[in-house]
């Protein structure tokens, strides 16, 4: 059978000199982190908030003016990791490695930390999502899930924001990396259907415009679901724990009635905004042929087998652990490498080579830069500089604030875990908030900034999720990968401004005002502020 697969993305022009994009991140970096003079007020944040004595503490540095030259290379590494991951000047899983590499040969932080960031219980979760969709596919219960989810839809709109609706709302409560894991192959499954309809002479002819609009939406949705409840990501429940420092805690429910109602009309947006950028090049508007397909397929199949019945259970277990267990993410996803072994579902070498090792060390690499950025001052001096920036164009309270402070963090969590940027921005913005004694607070600006870091849409290494799209996210037929990381920004940040303005103006504007704040959480904040409580 032959293959016809076109790439309408980052395949020619100024992008595909990988040459030049590996220079250029090269240049930059030498000269952000080896040339420019420290700025003072690099200097002055390495020494108030104490990263000079940490990393002098650690024999990173020797000195004060060392220490912030460090937090200049660092600083240094973002733009070079932004064009190399955009542009895949190196492979997107070398560029990944080349962070740690960095970091243990400049001594950016002690060797022993350098390997904990690059092997902690998130990449550990990774590497069991990725096999997870390995075994998914391989038993083909992936095909059960789409006959079951979408199964019941036809034509193109429908099934589409029925997705888009669905996988939004569902992931403001199930982990959303889970769901694409399990979703991915069954995006692939349905296009393949549609195109494998309309081909002829067995000759496939590919539609990389659907194949690509198919991923993103089902990432977009799913990145998007983020701010419904404090179940969909451990940055919520972060942010709650910051309120409960300052005696003003909120609860589950009350979460949801500021974030939920705003989800489905994200997820409604995504469709939109998706269909928008890729009507016009989509040859396939019907995915008729690929539901009947896989129903038909489903059929076929018969009842569930022995296979089907472990890998649903395995799913359902994980799922289980992830939840009630209090295991973290990463131990309970490493099932998924030992229970198709041990219970013969899928081969282990069939594992071995279906996993995305590039995505994989990818990410890795990701969270050494975030840990770079956070122990060095690096992220401390951007959002304090940010803030100052705020503070000059008068929007240092109120609405204004709300919007500055979660485009930034919207900004930053595009860079290192939404996890990470929320620890990071929580202990600033909270006592910021409360000084401005604007009602609401410091409710409303911890929300601006959770809710915001949903939104990892335009870098690959954002979110899992767009990891996860990336590394299982093939062409069934040949294997090879649908969509490219410069893909991410170049579809990305357009859904990511979009986001940000629905949060600003039906978060900030109208769920704020409908359902309003307690009359005394500015009072007992201030309380615990001025008691000198919370340093």
């Amino acid at each position: 059978m032959s293959h016809d697969i076109g790439n309408d993305t980052g395949g020619g022009g100024i992008l595909a000199n990988k040459m030049l994009w590996l220079i250029v991140g090269a240049g930059i970096f030498v000269v952000v982190g080896f040339i420019l003079p420290t700025p003072q007020s690099v200097i002055d944040i390495v020494d108030k908030y104490g990263f000079a004595n940490k990393l002098i503490d650690w024999e990173v540095a020797t000195d004060l003016p060392n220490a912030a030259r460090k937090t200049m290379i660092v600083l240094g590494l973002i733009p070079m990791a932004v064009i190399y991951f955009a542009t895949e000047a190196l492979p997107i899983g070398l560029t990944g490695i080349l962070m740690p590499i960095l970091a243990y040969f400049l001594h950016l932080l002690p060797r022993k930390m350098i390997g904990k960031t690059f092997a902690g219980d998130a990449p550990m979760f990774l590497l069991g999502v990725l096999a997870m969709g390995v075994a998914v596919v391989d038993v083909g219960f992936h095909k059960r899930l789409a006959s079951w989810l979408l199964g019941w839809t036809k034509g193109f709109y429908v099934p589409i924001f029925v997705l888009c609706i669905g996988m939004a709302c569902i992931g403001s409560f199930i982990s959303a990396h889970a769901m694409c894991a399990f979703m991915t192959p069954v995006m692939a499954a349905v296009y393949f259907g549609a195109v494998s309809s309309k081909s002829k002479g067995g000759k496939i002819e590919h539609d990389p415009a659907l194949a690509k609009f198919l991923l993103f939406t089902l990432c977009y949705s799913l990145n998007v679901g983020g701010i419904g409840s404090p179940a969909a990501g451990g940055r919520n429940v972060i942010m709650m724990g910051f309120w409960e420092e300052y005696n003003v805690p909120m609860d589950f429910f009350t979460w949801m009635k500021y974030g939920f109602p705003i989800v489905p009309i994200l997820g409604l947006m995504v469709g939109v905004y998706m269909l928008f950028f890729f009507s016009k090049n989509i040859k396939t508007k019907d995915l008729t042929p690929g539901l009947a397909a896989i129903k038909e397929e489903t059929k076929k199949m018969g009842s569930m087998s022995y296979k089907e019945y472990v890998t649903a259970g395995m799913l359902l277990l994980i799922l289980l652990l992830w939840i009630f267990a209090g295991l973290g993410l990463g131990g309970p996803s490493l099932l998924a490498l030992l229970i198709p072994v041990v219970f013969k579902t899928t081969d282990w070498k069939k594992i071995l080579s279906g996993i995305s090792w590039d995505a994989w060390f990818m990410y890795c690499g990701a969270l050494t830069l975030g840990a770079l950025l956070k122990e060095s001052g690096a992220a401390m001096w951007l959002a304090q500089t940010f803030l100052e920036i705020l503070g000059k164009v008068n929007m240092d309270q109120g609405f204004g604030l709300w919007v500055g402070l979660s485009g930034f963090s919207g900004l930053v969590t595009n860079f290192m875990s939404d996890a990470g940027t929320t620890a990071l921005l929580g202990p600033i913005v909270i006592p910021m908030g409360i000084m401005t004694q604007h009602a609401g607070e410091p409710w409303a600006v911890g929300m601006a900034v959770a809710f915001a870091t949903s939104f990892a849409h335009f870098l690959i290494v954002g979110t899992p999720n767009n990891a996860i799209v990336y590394g299982l996210g093939k062409y069934p037929d040949t294997g090879e990968n649908m969509i490219e990381p410069i893909d991410f920004v170049k579809y990305g940040f357009g859904i990511w401004l979009l986001s940000m303005a629905a949060i600003w103006f039906l978060g900030f504007l109208v769920m704020f005002n409908i359902i309003g704040f307690p009359p005394d959480i500015l009072e007992k904040a201030t309380a615990v502020l001025q008691s000198g409580t919370i340093q």
